[in-house]
């Protein structure tokens, strides 16, 4: 019983010494992040980034509506539209 005490103690005290170093490192890691996502270059190269992902997404969308699937999924979407539209008219 007293070797699971003084296992507890000391667990409880390096918890506590872990605890406030942690805390410290924590704080220094946010902080240095923080200054790296605040840099402008990084913030440009976010800027692009964002703008090619928007463009492959625009890009992407347009050849899946001209693509023989497109127009499956969007007929498809149709049918389910009107047959949704004439059950809430109807339930109305």
């Amino acid at each position: 019983m007293r070797g699971k005490m003084l296992f507890l103690t000391g667990l409880a005290a390096g918890f506590v010494l872990g605890s406030r170093a942690g805390r410290e490192k924590y704080e220094e890691i946010r902080q240095n992040a923080k200054k790296l996502w605040e840099s402008p270059s990084v913030q440009e190269a976010a800027g692009v980034a964002q703008a090619q992902a928007t463009k492959l997404y625009s890009e992407g969308k347009d050849k899946l509506q001209t693509s023989k699937l497109g127009e499956k999924l969007h007929v498809a979407g149709e049918s389910e539209t009107d047959s949704l539209t004439s059950s809430n008219s109807k339930a109305i």
